[in-house]
């Protein structure tokens, strides 16, 4: 059968995948609790992420970064820790872009060699490789000592005597010393300096950044003037679009496939329109995914960035996430294909990542099961990638207080942890999953199948979408609030897609307009035979636009009932 992929994304964050520390301390060292490397990554353990549906993983916190642990014997420059949230640190608050960080490294002294390997891996196991991109900011004590010979260093001929001009990589407060609503001292290491003060990475432009700022990050300066408001300066090309876009060049050419670009929004987009067609110029295939939470800015990154995905946060995400806490109808979730229509194929699905809450959560849903109808919407509703947070698949909440990440719903992205669910599924690098209870295995067997579906399915994968909500308005055999239903058709194939996100059973009495059949091109039939692609069973089912199509949906799940009819 003639297939095309769609793009499978499952994120995994390297530094905690294959650690297998059970009792670990809040605030604990990398001694104490462990750390995830590269190595676990292993033909096996690939194995079965491929095997989950992925055709792309994006391993997070790849790049070194600040963090409170001493690796000077390797080269490396202590970090403050004042100005490290976390014992390990944050993975966006980049200490050098040329390097591997050493956190995930076997041996450190041949990181990059450790990480080239992973990239034959990944591919060996048939599946392609991202990385992030951090271009909006970087780490307060930034150096680089891994960047290639003839290279000069962010900020090595910067005049810090300008709050701003177009040939320095950051931004300045000249005649003041960093201060903010922060701790700066410890006994250890004394006061942290910074004179003069640098922008903080989330655009504040004076020396007081608080605790709810990204207080461990300065400002990249892509020649917009924030201080006296000139504008633009893209001519000629600031310094820092070249440094970045080597930087992109010198990932590319370790043969990964794509990268998801940190904030790019808060990067002017005339820098991708530049940088972007440059990298793919010599590496045509790669992708590139950007983190952009404005709508009214999606086209201009798509049409003049050159970005090939957009998250689908503001729409999709956040409407999903309230109909599955019974916050919003679903009846919402039309509006949100019809809002990006015509960009609907850059669209990247989600319903977790590292900076979301667990669904498991008590913070979202407190329950895998609840959001597997949106599950359903989000992977079936059209021919755009979908991504998965590692452990997702596994109904992992998220409730530890692991130290700096307190008790918040989200998987720690500042502490050395070990994330239990992971563990267990590993199970030492076994695979043999009897470590997971039956409430896991569930919902991995949920996923497993759902993924896998999006690309046997050539309705899923390049198929026509076609929203039957608005034939369903006020319908009394279905309730338009709780029950969400749509077609998916390629030629002679179709899939009838009905998902509950009520926690009670219940039949339903889908309408099928005349229209259906008009733009599929498909003929009416009283009586076919279908198949749940979820479930496995069979049934009987009119389709046809003289009488509702009946069918029992599952609590907190759905149906995707395949059939075929010969096309017109």
């Amino acid at each position: 059968m003639e297939t095309q992929n769609k793009i499978i994304i499952y994120q995994v964050f390297t530094r905690l995948f294959g650690n297998n520390t059970i009792a670990c301390k809040q605030n604990g060292s990398i001694e104490e609790n462990g750390c995830g490397k590269m190595n676990d990554f292993t033909e096996k353990a690939l194995h079965e992420i491929k095997h989950l549906g992925t055709t792309h993983i994006w391993y997070t916190g790849i790049i070194a970064h600040a963090t409170q642990t001493d690796y000077t014997a390797h080269g490396f420059s202590k970090d403050h820790p004042s100005i490290v949230k976390g014992r390990a640190g944050s993975p966006y608050a980049i200490k050098d872009y040329y390097d591997i960080d050493p956190d995930i490294a076997v041996n450190v002294d041949k990181r990059m060699n450790e990480f080239t390997n992973l990239v034959k891996r990944t591919h060996t196991a048939g599946m392609k490789m991202i990385i992030d991109f951090v271009p909006n900011h970087v780490a307060r004590q930034y150096k680089s000592n891994a960047r290639p010979e003839g290279v000069k260093d962010l900020g090595e001929d910067d005049d810090t005597s300008m709050a701003f001009s177009p040939n320095n990589n950051f931004y300045y407060i000249p005649g003041e010393e960093l201060k903010g609503d922060i701790n700066l001292y410890t006994p250890e290491y004394g006061r942290y300096t910074e004179n003069p003060a640098k922008a903080t990475g989330n655009n504040k432009f004076d020396a007081w950044p608080n605790m709810t700022d990204w207080y461990e990050t300065i400002k990249l300066n892509y020649g917009i003037d924030f201080f006296n408001n000139t504008g633009c300066h893209f001519n000629p090309i600031p310094d820092t679009w070249t440094k970045m876009r080597d930087i992109l060049l010198f990932w590319a050419s370790k043969g990964i496939d794509g990268f998801r670009c940190d904030m790019a929004e808060m990067v002017p987009c005339e820098f991708w329109g530049w940088a972007i067609p440059q990298v793919k110029e010599k590496y045509k295939d790669i992708i590139f995914i950007a983190e952009v939470y404005n709508p009214n800015e999606y086209r201009n990154y798509i049409f003049n960035g050159h970005f090939d995905y957009l998250y689908d946060k503001v729409g999709l995400y956040d409407t999903l996430r309230a109909v599955t806490c019974h916050n919003a109808s679903a009846t919402a979730i039309t509006s949100c294909w019809q809002n990006t229509d015509d960009i609907n194929g850059h669209m990247l699905n989600f319903l977790e990542n590292h900076d979301e809450q667990r669904i498991a959560s008590d913070f979202f849903a407190g329950c895998p099961q609840k959001a597997f109808p949106a599950m359903i919407v989000s992977a079936c509703m059209n021919t755009n990638p979908i991504m998965i947070y590692f452990g997702q698949e596994l109904g992992e909440r998220g409730m530890d207080e692991e130290g700096f990440s307190g008790k918040d719903g989200r998987t720690t992205i500042f502490d050395y942890w070990c994330i239990d669910s992971i563990r267990r599924w590993c199970n030492h690098k076994r695979f043999n999953k009897h470590l997971l209870n039956n409430k896991e295995k569930a919902v991995y067997s949920f996923y497993k199948t759902l993924l896998n579906l999006c690309n046997k399915e050539n309705c899923i994968s390049k198929g026509k979408f076609f929203d039957l909500m608005y034939a369903n308005i006020n319908n009394w055999q279905i309730n338009e609030h709780n029950q969400y239903v749509f077609i998916r058709q390629y030629e002679d194939e179709v899939l009838l897609i009905a998902v509950n996100f009520d926690d009670i059973p219940i039949h339903v009495g889908i309408n099928i307009p005349e229209h259906t059949f008009e733009y599929l091109k498909i003929p009416q039939s009283d009586s076919v035979a279908a198949k749940d692609l979820i479930s496995g069973k069979e049934e009987k089912i009119s389709f046809t636009s003289s009488r509702p199509t009946g069918t029992d949906l599952p609590a907190n799940n759905g149906k995707i009932l395949k059939f075929k009819l010969k096309q017109q």
